[in-house]
C-alpha cells in the first residue's frame, strides 16, 4: 500500500497547572508558599527519515497527540514535562496547514420570527459569505472563485486557504508542528513582601493544535516520463534492483515507484517511475495531478517513447504531447535537462518509425534502446550519469 498523501490533525500537550500550597514541616511556624510549576506540554515534531518512502504510518494513525504536562505540587516540587512526540515521515514530505472552520451564524429575519434557528454554515478561512435576497427570503450565498483563480496561476498543487508550513527534504531535518503549551507558575512565585502568602497560581497554557495535509513529492535523481504502456516499468527494472509490476496492458503502475542505479564505482542514482500520464493530466484527468507532482524535484527528465507504437499511437505525437503536458502543467519543467529515449527498438516497425521520428522532431538526440533485452542500457546509463553530474555541477 503506497500513501503519498493524508490529512492529519495534531496536537500538542497542554502545560500542567501550577500549585497552591503552603509549607507546612514540624517546628516551622507559618511556612511560606511552596507551590510548584506545572510542567511543560510535549510538541509535535516532525522528522525526516530516508528509510521512508511513504506516509502509510500516518495513515493508520490519523491524530497525532503529544502527552501533556504534570500539575505542580507542594514542597516546592515542579510537574514532570510532557514528553515530545517525534513523528518520522519521508524525505520530501511537504506540510500545509489546513484552513480553520469558523461558525457564520446567519442573519435573523426581521419579518419572521419563530422559535427554530437555521444551522450555522460552516465557511473556511478565506472564504467570504454574501447575504442576499431571493424571492423575498435571505439566503447566504458562498463565494470562494478569487481565491481558487489566485492560488491556480501559482502552483496547481496549492489549494484554496492551505498554507505551506514545511518542506523536509533532508535526512533528520525536523520542524516543530505543534508547540507544546507552557506550564503555570506555583503560588511561591508570586510571594512579595506585601503578599506573603498568595493563594492563587497560573494554569497551565494550551498547546497548539490543528489539521495539516501531508503531501509526499519523492526526492531523485532522474524522472521516467512516459505514456501507459510505454516500458517503463520494465525499464526501471532492467536499470535497478527494483521489482515493479510489469505487464502487456496499460496503467500497470498505479504508484510511482523507486529504483537505484548502481555504478561499478559505487556511484548511485535514484531513479522515480512516474505512472503513465494522458492527454489532460495538467488539469488532474487521470489523477494527472497526483503522478505529475512527483518529478518536481527531478535533476533529469527521461521522456520514454513507445517507438513501436503499440498502442496505435505515433511516437512524435506522443513526445508532443507529453512535452504540452509538463509546459501547462509546470512551465520550469520544460527548462531541465531531458532525455529522449526510444524504447522496444526489438520491433521490426521501430527502425521505421524512428526514421519518422527525426525527421518530424529536428534537433532532438534520441537513444534507441530495448529495455526487455538490455539492448542500449550501457550507453544510456552512462549518459544519465553525465547529465547528472552536469547539472549538479551548474547547481
Amino acid at each position: 500500500m503506497f500513501v503519498d498523501e493524508i490529512k492529519i490533525f495534531a496536537q500538542a500537550g497542554h502545560g500542567g497547572k501550577g500549585c497552591v500550597a503552603l509549607h507546612r514541616e514540624a517546628y516551622v511556624a507559618k511556612g511560606g508558599p511552596s507551590g510548584g510549576n506545572g510542567g511543560g506540554g510535549g510538541s509535535v515534531i516532525l522528522e525526516a527519515d530516508h528509510d521512508l518512502n511513504n506516509l502509510i504510518n500516518q495513515f493508520f494513525k490519523p491524530r497525532l497527540i503529544a502527552q501533556e504536562g504534570e500539575p505542580g505540587m507542594g514542597k516546592g516540587m515542579d510537574g514532570h514535562a510532557g514528553r515530545d512526540l517525534i513523528i518520522k515521515v519521508p524525505c520530501g514530505t511537504m506540510v500545509w496547514r489546513l484552513p480553520r472552520k469558523e461558525t457564520i451564524e446567519p442573519l435573523p429575519d426581521e419579518e419572521t420570527e419563530g422559535p427554530s434557528k437555521p444551522p450555522p454554515m460552516i465557511l473556511a478561512a478565506g472564504e467570504r459569505a454574501t447575504l442576499r435576497s431571493v424571492g423575498g427570503e435571505r439566503a447566504l450565498e458562498i463565494d470562494w472563485t478569487d481565491e481558487i483563480e489566485e492560488s491556480s496561476t501559482v502552483d496547481k498543487d496549492v489549494r484554496p486557504g492551505e498554507e505551506l508550513v514545511a518542506d523536509l527534504t533532508t535526512n533528520g531535518q525536523r520542524f516543530v508542528l505543534c508547540e507544546g503549551g507552557r506550564g503555570g507558575l506555583g503560588n511561591r512565585n508570586f510571594a512579595t513582601s506585601r503578599r506573603q502568602t498568595p493563594r492563587f497560581a497560573q494554569p497551565g497554557e494550551p498547546g497548539d493544535e490543528g489539521d495539516f495535509r501531508f503531501e509526499l513529492r519523492i526526492i531523485a535523481e532522474i524522472g521516467l516520463v512516459g505514456y501507459p504502456n510505454a516500458g517503463k516499468s520494465t525499464l526501471l527494472a532492467a536499470l535497478s534492483r527494483a521489482r515493479p509490476k510489469v505487464a502487456p496492458y496499460p496503467f500497470t503502475t498505479l504508484h510511482p515507484q523507486i529504483g537505484i542505479l548502481e555504478y561499478e564505482d559505487h556511484r548511485r542514482l535514484t531513479i522515480c517511475d512516474v505512472p503513465g500520464l494522458i492527454e489532460g493530466a495538467h488539469m488532474n484527468v487521470g489523477l494527472g495531478h497526483k503522478f505529475l507532482r512527483h518529478i518536481r524535484r527531478c535533476k533529469i527528465l527521461v521522456i520514454l517513447l513507445d517507438m513501436a507504437g503499440t498502442d496505435n499511437r505515433e511516437p512524435w505525437d506522443d513526445y508532443k504531447n507529453l512535452l504540452n503536458e509538463l509546459e501547462l502543467y509546470d512551465p520550469e519543467l520544460l527548462n531541465r535537462p531531458r532525455l529522449v529515449v526510444a524504447n522496444k527498438m526489438d520491433e521490426a516497425v521501430s527502425e521505421s518509425n524512428l526514421k519518422k521520428f527525426k525527421r518530424r522532431i529536428t534537433k532532438t538526440p534520441v537513444i534507441s534502446i530495448a529495455a526487455a533485452f538490455d539492448l542500449g542500457l550501457p550507453k544510456f546509463k552512462q549518459m544519465m550519469r553525465e547529465a547528472v553530474e552536469d547539472e549538479e555541477s551548474t547547481a
